[in-house]
């Protein structure tokens, strides 16, 4: 089987690319809503209840989200199509209730009966269990501790909280105060949810608490200052929600009201992450207008698309204007590198990223603007290199796994070790770039070693192993790698041994699992445009954009487009953490697909 340039691949690819355009936003940048879970919109209906801000209007409508995200067995899962999740099922069932919905109403039977089977509140993760100290449904004294001291420890200690990724730093700080000062809004008895409240009895005694701690005043203003400095301009602590909310609950533990600006600035900040869906309401937990601009730039070149084109340089001109120039918080660990690169979101000047700055480095390049800044954001990355020759998201050598050993450590990620689809996008900038030749090889290095015994490659921020397959491929190929080398050909194999019958390509979330069960999934599941993309990207890159395997899978792009243009995915595809956040960019259905198909048309002709 074969693809004809000018019948299937063409037009797929010229409605594509209008469909395409015609997203982009007035200001020159793309954006789609990054979809995450039902514990986002569950924990904004306890936090508005906690100020005091909950009205019945918004009440209404986030219950119609909530319900709307039941399964149809009456549970709650983290992802489309996903297995029952017990945090998402308890928090949903939590704010429902909340929202007035009685304990005896058949939809919230099976989530009941669900919960209880698993321990009520006390069988839940440590942040759940947070959630429903604040609203009086949990004993604070059963929650583990996390010491304000930890801010206090120099960033060369151990346990510096500086050890801990950038995500999770920000909202450890703000919750060790929370759990200092053990707030609680007790929420009326016909609207408490008591009757899950089965896990008290588990702990034979109650965890000791702390007496009189010398210094813990200290420690606590301190860590006051230090998130109040680290608020940005739109209001958000990093643009991301776990951060941003806990530190809202902080700064009222430490007396400011709903006036303070600090507090005002936070909730209208995140008034503009707010979806509007018809009669229902959600929260974002985060904006990628950086990330998704990057990508869209890089597959409309892809696709043919001039570099004059005037929408192609707004968008340019937009990135060169988000380019970061501070000092933040990954200068800790890299005191001697220069600032520069690219955050994920709108307003996030202390927290630029690895992946970001790359991918804005390659669609900079595509457009011939913003020269200065791709070279100030190359040397940011080589300077970024963790020891090991790969690169993590935000920080060097940022990889103390010892700190899942902590009990206060049971709610996702929170390190930030070198990944080979972060690291792959990383060489396929440098690669092309003078005087990087050593970052390069080491970054070669590190993917070598790391591709699977399988042939492909494990994806941290993408569902899964496709993912890792289609970054790391055009790396290497951009390193001089040719298609016939053994690596390529490997992976190439295992792409070609995963593809569904209908064609395309689709990965479970449940590829990222331990042991045989996550193996099984490794690869398998439902094709989805921007899976299917990635395949294609991989095949492209090992010389194979003309095998009959890379035919399929434009054909079930082709036979799966929209009128519009156009594609439909449901299932997620991004990852913020594996297993425990995954993310649905609504815009991967687009600029993944655009790419892909660019690269295979330009590589048949």
């Amino acid at each position: 089987m074969t693809v004809a340039v000018g019948t299937d691949l063409d037009r797929t690819l010229d409605a594509a690319v209008e469909h395409l355009l015609s997203l982009q936003k007035p200001g020159g940048w793309w954006v789609g809503e990054l979809e995450s879970n039902v514990t986002m919109t569950a924990q904004w209906l306890l936090l508005l209840e906690f100020l005091r801000l909950r009205d019945e209007e918004t009440t209404r409508r986030v219950t119609n989200e909530l319900l709307a995200r039941q399964r149809p067995d009456g549970l709650w899962s983290i992802y489309w199509e996903g297995e029952p999740d017990l945090p998402a099922t308890l928090e949903s069932y939590a704010a429902l209730r909340l929202a007035g919905i009685d304990a005896d109403d058949p939809r919230l039977a099976e989530a009941r009966r669900f919960v209880q089977e698993r321990g009520g509140i006390g069988g839940a993760r440590v942040f759940t269990r947070m959630w429903l100290a604040l609203v009086g449904l949990w004993d604070w004294d059963e929650i583990p501790e996390i010491p304000p001291e930890l801010v206090l420890f120099p960033p060369w200690s151990r346990l510096s909280v500086y050890t801990f990724a950038c995500w999770a730093r920000q909202t450890m700080v703000a919750l060790s105060i929370v759990r200092h000062y053990k707030p609680v809004h007790r929420l009326p008895p016909e609207r408490a949810c008591h009757e899950l409240d089965l896990g008290r009895q588990r702990r034979q005694s109650p965890l000791p608490v702390p007496g009189f701690r010398p210094g813990r005043e200290k420690a606590l203003a301190y860590a006051e200052r230090w998130l109040i400095d680290r608020q940005e301009l739109d209001g958000s602590w990093g643009g991301i929600q776990p951060p941003w909310v806990w530190a809202i609950v902080a700064l009222v533990c430490r007396g400011h009201g709903l006036e303070s600006p600090y507090v005002r600035r936070a909730l209208d900040g995140w008034k503009r992450f707010l979806v509007e869906d018809g009669d229902r309401l959600r929260p974002e937990a985060c904006q990628s207008p950086v990330w998704d601009t990057g990508l869209a730039l890089i597959g409309l070149r892809a696709a043919g698309v001039s570099a004059d084109e005037p929408a192609l340089q707004r968008a340019g001109d937009w990135l060169v204007s988000e380019e970061i120039r501070a000092r933040g918080d990954w200068a800790v660990r890299a005191p001697g590198v220069g600032p520069g690169g690219w955050a994920f979101e709108y307003d996030n000047d202390l927290y630029p990223d690895i992946d970001d700055s790359a991918i804005v480095g390659l669609a900079l390049n595509e457009v011939g603007t913003g020269r200065s800044a791709v070279e100030r954001a190359c040397r940011w990355l080589a300077g970024l290199q963790c020891s090991n020759g790969g690169w993590g998201a935000f920080d060097k050598d940022n990889d103390a796994a010892w700190l899942y050993k902590l009990p206060f450590v049971d709610f996702g990620a929170v390190i930030d070790p070198p990944s080979p689809d972060v690291t792959a996008h990383v060489v396929e900038l440098l690669a092309r770039e003078p005087g990087y030749e050593e970052p390069v090889r080491r970054g070669v290095e590190y993917l070598l070693r790391e591709q699977e015994d399988d042939g492909s490659w494990f994806g941290r921020w993408g569902v899964n192993y496709v993912y890792g397959v289609g970054a790391v491929l055009p790396a290497l190929r951009n390193a001089g790698f040719a298609p016939d080398h053994p690596v390529m050909r490997r992976a190439v194999a295992w792409l070609e041994g995963v593809q569904n019958e209908d064609g395309g390509f689709g990965e479970d979330c449940r590829s990222y699992d331990l042991g045989e069960e996550g193996f099984a999934w490794r690869g398998r599941g439902v094709s989805t445009p921007s899976q299917t993309a990635w395949a294609l990207l991989g095949f492209e890159a090992a010389g194979a954009a003309g095998s009959e395997a890379a035919a399929r899978a434009v054909r079930w792009l082709a036979e799966n487009q929209r009128s519009d243009g156009g594609w439909d995915e449901e299932h997620f595809t991004g990852t913020g953490f594996p297993r425990d956040f995954l993310i649905n960019y609504h815009l991967y259905r687009m600029v993944w697909p655009v790419w892909a198909l660019g690269r295979v048309r330009s590589a048949l002709r």
